[in-house]
This record gives C-alpha cells, structure tokens and sequence, in this order.
C-alpha cells in the first residue's frame, strides 16, 4: 500500500509507539486521525484529534462517521494489567480481552466497510511476542494478544476479497510507558519499530517481526513447551 496520500486512523495515538505511528505517516505524506479516549491529550501539529474508546462501540461507529475518507486502520490501542489468569482479578482478564481483543475486533468490523467503500486499502495489528509466548504474570495480556492473533489471521482471509491487506506487528518490550519497569538495554526504539511496521504496511507484509526476541520466539513456535 503507498502511504502518500493514505488516509490513516491510529488509534492510541496520543503517546508511546501511536504517536510516533502518527508522527511518521504524516512524515510520509499521509492525513492522520489521531485517535484517543481523550482526544484533547492529542498534541500531534497536522494531524486530527479522534475520540475513540475501543471498548465503546458508540463512539467507534461516531469515529467512523468522521474519519469517513480511511483506508489505513492502526489498531494500536491497548493495555497490560500484569494480570495471571487463575490468580488475578476477573475483572482485569476481562478488562484486558475486553481492550486488545474485543476493541480491536470492534473498531475492525466498523471501518472495513468504510475502507473498502473508499477503494481498499490496509490494517495493521499492533500485537506482541506474547501473542506467541504465554508467561504466567502475563497471562491476560498474552491470551489477548493471542486472540488477537487470530483475529488477524482469520481477517486478513476475510478482508482480501474487499481490497484489504491485513498485517501484524510483533514486538518485545518498547520504550514506552508500558515497560517503564524494563530495563533500558531490554527495550526496542518505538521511532524504530513504528518505521518498521509502515515498510511493512507498504511492502504487503502479513507479518512484522520488529525485534531479535520476537524472531527467535517466533522460530520456535514448533518446539515443545517445557515442563515448569
């Protein structure tokens, strides 16, 4: 997909890896709505503040009423509650599905038809190594990012009828809010990841794989899992 002249919906965009998404497809020449619960924490010049809450279908479908010209979706928004399935609070788990599966599945199923009306185009996932490496602290994250794996497969099958490639992005720990507890040297540039994922978006990649941990995790997949 050529990024010139694209029309982008990035959701999470106020901050971490969003922003810089934002930030770079503007840079590429194309028009960005920024998208965030609170869209007055948008401080992006040249790009459109969007309320979008991913977990509220009403505002999606007013979302989509305004950023009627799309063709690039960036399902970015998410969170991480460090919240075990068995032991963690129920609410958390749900909270998290809720937020990196449901939301993104939500926003998805509103803006194809608008992307496909408009001449199709593109979305990109924002996942994760978890969605392939399941840690027990982690584990409503990573079963909603392993759902949301799925999810991306199982549209990009359904959307390339309609004129719409659907990629995945996969990364470790970035410098963002969300691995503030990260040491420094465990963590990937977002500047950098987020130019990986548009070369990957205008090169048709089904999949992204932005750092070392995530291509080895990745080529693993077959092997066993181990006894704890």
């Amino acid at each position: 997909m050529e990024l010139k002249n694209a029309v982008a919906v990035v959701t999470g965009a106020n901050r971490g890896l969003g922003r810089h998404l934002a930030t770079q497809l503007m840079e590429r020449g194309a028009k960005v709505y920024a998208a965030a619960r609170r869209p007055e924490s948008v401080d992006l010049p040249g790009v459109t503040p969007l309320r979008l809450d991913v977990t509220d279908e009403e505002s999606i479908r007013a979302a989509a009423r305004i950023a009627s010209d799309v063709t690039l979706l960036v399902n970015n928004a998410g969170i991480s509650t460090a919240t075990p399935l068995l032991a963690g609070d129920p609410d958390m788990v749900r909270l998290e599905m809720d937020t990196n599966f449901y939301g993104p599945l939500a926003v998805t199923r509103t803006f194809a038809p608008v992307i496909e009306g408009n001449g199709g185009g593109a979305v990109l996932n924002v996942l994760s190594v978890l969605s392939w490496l399941h840690p027990a602290d982690l584990g409503a994250y990573a079963a909603a990012k392993a759902a949301a794996w799925a999810l991306t497969d199982a549209a990009r099958e359904e959307l390339a009828p309609r004129g719409i490639t659907v990629s995945a992005l996969h990364v470790g720990y970035m410098d963002t809010d969300m691995a503030t507890v990260v040491p420094a040297d465990q963590k990937a540039d977002p500047a950098d990841v987020a130019t990986q994922a548009l070369n990957g978006i205008e090169q048709g990649l089904p999949e992204i794989l932005a750092d070392d941990i995530t291509r080895l995790v990745k080529k693993g997949l077959a092997t066993a899992p181990t006894a704890a």
